[in-house]
C-alpha cells in the first residue's frame, strides 16, 4: 500500500507540490431572506495569465420569480446618477485609469456586463466590486467602491430596496415563491458491525469516495456497498456536507469512516497556512455538525500536497495507490476495469461518487473483488491492521 499516488480530477503534481492548471468555484451567499437570495460566484482560473480571480453576483427576486442582474439593484431612471457617483468615487482611488473608467462605465450598450458584482453591506451601503484591469491598471488588482446608504438608497429600484432591506435586517425565513417539495432523504444502510479483518492475514482492500456526499448518486452507492457488506471511506467537501448533512450521518450509520476533503476544492499548496487550517478546519466543524465526530484523515484536491499543508494540521494525510480517472471516463465498464486490473492486496482506490457512471460501476466492482476473496475495509482500520 502506497502513501502518494497521482493527482485526481485533472493535471499533475510534483514531489515539491502543484504545477498543473487549476480551476475553482466557489460560492457564497449574500443574503437569503424574505423574498431575496443574493450569491457571490468566485471562479480561480490557474490557467490566465492574470491573478485568475473572476467574481459575480446573481440575485433572484422571489415576488417576481425571477432572475436580477446586479445593476437591477438600480432603478433604470437612476442608473446615470449611479454612474456618475460611481466614476467620481473610482477617479480618487489610486491606480484607476480615467480613460479607462469612461470607456467601461460610459458604454451604455455594455456597461452592465462590468457591474456584475455589486452587494450591500450590513450597514446598508452598496460595494461595488471590479476585477483585475477592468478599471484601473492591472498591477493594481481589483478595486472595490463602496456608495453610502444615503446615497444610494434614493436610487434603488423595487428590488434593489427590499434587498437592501433584506441585507440589514434580515427574516427568519427564507420564501422565494417556489413549490414546497419535501426534501429526498437517504436511510442508513445496515451497519456491518465491528470490523475484525486482519488485514496483515487477509486480503484488504480500500474503496474510497470523493467529492460528495451527492444527491442521489451517494445514496446510491451506500445501497450497493450495503448488498456486500463492504465499508468504504468518503472524503467529503465541507459545502457539499453543509448541503447534504443528512448524507453524511447515512454514510456514518452504514459503517463506513468521512474523511476531510477541503471546503471547497482548492490546490491546498497554493495557499497560505492560515487559508489551508480553514479549509481544513471548517470541513472539520461542518462533519462534526453531521456526524458528532471529528475525521482524523484528509485527502488534498489533486493530491497536491507539501510540508507546509502537512505543518498546518493535525490530520492524517491519505492519498490513493489505484486512481479509477473517472472524471475523464464515464463509463462504467471502463471504470470498473480499471479497478479489477490493477488493485492489489492492501491497495487505497479513488473513485468519486459525484459521477453517476461511477456509482454505476462500483457493483462489478465489488462482485468480481469479492469473488477474488478481497475484504471490503476503512482506510483507518487498513492501516491499523497491517
Amino acid at each position: 500500500m502506497a502513501l502518494g499516488g497521482p493527482p485526481s480530477c485533472g493535471g499533475a503534481a510534483g514531489a515539491d507540490g502543484w504545477e498543473g492548471p487549476e480551476l475553482n468555484v466557489s460560492f457564497s451567499f449574500l443574503v437569503a431572506s424574505g423574498d431575496v437570495l443574493g450569491v457571490r460566484l468566485a471562479t480561480v482560473d490557474r490557467t490566465s495569465n492574470a491573478d485568475g480571480l473572476d467574481t459575480r453576483t446573481y440575485w433572484y427576486d422571489g415576488a417576481a420569480k425571477k432572475y436580477r442582474p446586479s445593476p437591477g439593484l438600480i432603478a433604470d431612471d437612476s442608473r446615470d446618477a449611479f454612474v456618475s457617483a460611481l466614476k467620481k468615487r473610482l477617479l480618487k482611488r489610486e491606480g484607476v485609469a480615467s480613460d479607462t473608467v469612461d470607456m467601461t462605465l460610459d458604454d451604455r450598450e455594455n456597461r452592465d456586463s462590468y457591474l456584475d458584482d455589486m452587494a450591500f453591506t450590513a450597514d446598508g451601503d452598496l460595494k461595488v466590486d471590479f476585477d483585475r484591469g477592468t478599471v484601473g491598471v492591472p498591477p493594481a488588482g481589483r478595486i472595490s467602491v463602496t456608495l453610502p446608504k444615503a446615497t444610494i438608497t434614493p436610487w434603488l429600484s423595487d428590488f434593489g430596496s427590499r434587498a437592501q432591506q433584506q441585507t440589514t435586517s434580515p427574516d427568519d425565513k427564507l420564501d422565494l415563491g417556489a413549490a414546497r417539495t419535501p426534501a429526498p432523504t437517504v436511510a442508513a444502510q445496515p451497519d456491518p458491525g465491528e470490523d475484525t479483518t486482519d488485514c496483515s492475514q487477509a486480503k484488504c482492500i480500500a474503496l474510497t469516495f470523493d467529492d460528495g456526499p451527492a444527491a442521489p448518486e451517494t445514496g446510491t452507492l451506500l445501497k450497493y456497498l450495503a448488498q456486500y457488506k463492504a465499508r468504504a471511506t468518503f472524503f467529503v467537501v465541507g459545502q457539499n456536507v453543509a448541503t447534504y448533512p443528512d448524507i453524511v450521518r447515512a454514510e456514518m450509520k452504514s459503517g463506513h469512516e468521512i474523511a476531510n476533503h477541503s471546503s471547497n476544492h482548492p490546490v491546498l499548496t497554493n495557499l497560505t497556512p492560515a487559508q489551508i487550517r480553514s479549509q481544513l478546519e471548517r470541513t472539520n466543524a461542518a462533519i462534526k455538525a453531521a456526524t458528532g465526530k471529528e475525521p482524523t484523515l484528509f485527502r488534498p484536491p489533486y493530491g497536491a500536497i507539501d510540508d507546509r499543508v502537512k505543518a498546518a494540521t493535525s490530520l492524517s494525510p491519505a492519498l490513493w495507490d489505484v486512481d479509477t480517472l473517472d472524471w475523464k471516463s464515464h463509463e462504467p465498464a471502463k471504470v470498473a476495469q480499471t479497478v479489477i486490473s490493477q488493485a492489489e492486496r492492501n491497495d487505497v482506490v479513488l473513485i468519486h461518487d459525484i459521477h453517476p457512471t461511477s456509482v454505476a460501476a462500483v457493483p462489478e466492482i465489488l462482485r468480481t473483488l469479492t469473488a477474488r476473496g478481497y475484504h471490503f475495509v476503512t482506510v483507518s482500520h487498513l492501516r491499523a491492521t497491517l
